[in-house]
C-alpha cells in the first residue's frame, strides 16, 4: 500500500476536434503539476517528525493548497535531518520504507509546494 500525492494547477480550457465525428469540443481540465508516491510504511516516521497529517491527511487539518504545506514540511524536514539516527529506528524491517527514501520524498514535495503554492492537493491512500 502506498500514498499518492498530486498537485493540480489552475483549470484550463482547451478546444479539440473529435477524430471520429469531426465535431469541435471545449474541455476543461486541471493539469497535474506534481505527482509522487511513497509507502505507508513511513507513516510512523512522518508522525514522529510532526508531518503525518500534512502528508497523509491534509484535508483533516484544513489544508487544501500546496503553499499551506511549506512551513510545516520545512520544519519536519529540519527535524528529520537534525537527528537521522532517531528517525532511522522507524525504518521498515522489510526495507520498504527507509529514512534515506523519505528525505528526498519530502524534499521533492516541498520544492513542488514552493514552485506551485496555489495548486490544489489531492491525496490518495
Amino acid at each position: 500500500m502506498s500514498l499518492d500525492i498530486s498537485l493540480y494547477g489552475e483549470e484550463k480550457t482547451v478546444q479539440c476536434e473529435c477524430e471520429c465525428c469531426g465535431n469541435k469540443h471545449t474541455r476543461k481540465y486541471k493539469e497535474c503539476v506534481y505527482d509522487a508516491n511513497i509507502t505507508h510504511n513511513l507513516g510512523d516516521m512522518a508522525e514522529k517528525a510532526g508531518i503525518y497529517y500534512h502528508l497523509w491527511r491534509p484535508e483533516e487539518i484544513g489544508i487544501t493548497k500546496a503553499g499551506e504545506l511549506i512551513e510545516p514540511l520545512t520544519e519536519g524536514l529540519k527535524k528529520l535531518k537534525k537527528n537521522p539516527e532517531y528517525y532511522k529506528q522507524f525504518n521498515s524491517p522489510n526495507g520498504w520504507g527507509m529514512y534515506e527514501h523519505f528525505i528526498p520524498f519530502v524534499e521533492g514535495y516541498l520544492d513542488a509546494c514552493k514552485e506551485y503554492p496555489e495548486s490544489t492537493i489531492i491525496v490518495c491512500r
